[in-house]
């Protein structure tokens, strides 16, 4: 199974669309997936649901950081390298979908209340959030695979 193809489906189980996304990868990154759900969490609906930065594009970013991401504070030439690396899978992201904000993505939707949107078949029906998340995880594993790790 791709890991797009994954993290479709563990989005369409209820995981937020970061979560659904480094969900995918739990097994590849050698990451409990218990304590995946909880850091990516945060990411879901925009941020909190604040509609900012799409959580499934935080996701892929948070997949490639611990897949490829750098440690040490003074390390510039891997800081510059990494930053172009998600500048590059925002890109494709961006060139498929024409943004990274989930606002923009979801047609200016601004619901930003704390309480979740029920995960009924018309939610489904209406959202395209579970073909971002797709893409952002196949984006995701394209990359990795590029950089042959």
């Amino acid at each position: 199974m791709s890991k797009g193809t994954e993290a479709e489906k563990l989005f369409k189980e209820g995981y937020n669309c970061s979560q659904a996304v480094i969900g995918a990868f739990c097994d590849e990154l050698n990451l409990d997936r218990e304590t995946a759900f909880k850091i990516a969490s945060s990411f879901g609906g925009g941020m909190g649901r604040m509609r900012e930065v799409c959580g499934a594009v935080s996701g892929m970013f948070m997949v490639a950081g611990l897949k490829l991401g750098y440690s040490s504070p003074t390390d510039n030439d891997a800081k510059k390298a990494h930053y172009a690396l998600i500048q590059k899978m925002a890109k494709k992201f961006k060139d498929e979908n024409g943004a990274i904000v989930c606002r923009e993505l979801l047609g200016g939707t601004a619901d930003t209340g704390s309480t979740p949107t029920p995960r009924t078949e018309s939610f489904y029906k209406k959202r395209p959030c579970g073909e971002y998340v797709r893409m952002a995880a196949d984006i995701a594993e394209e990359v990795i695979n590029e950089m042959d790790i």
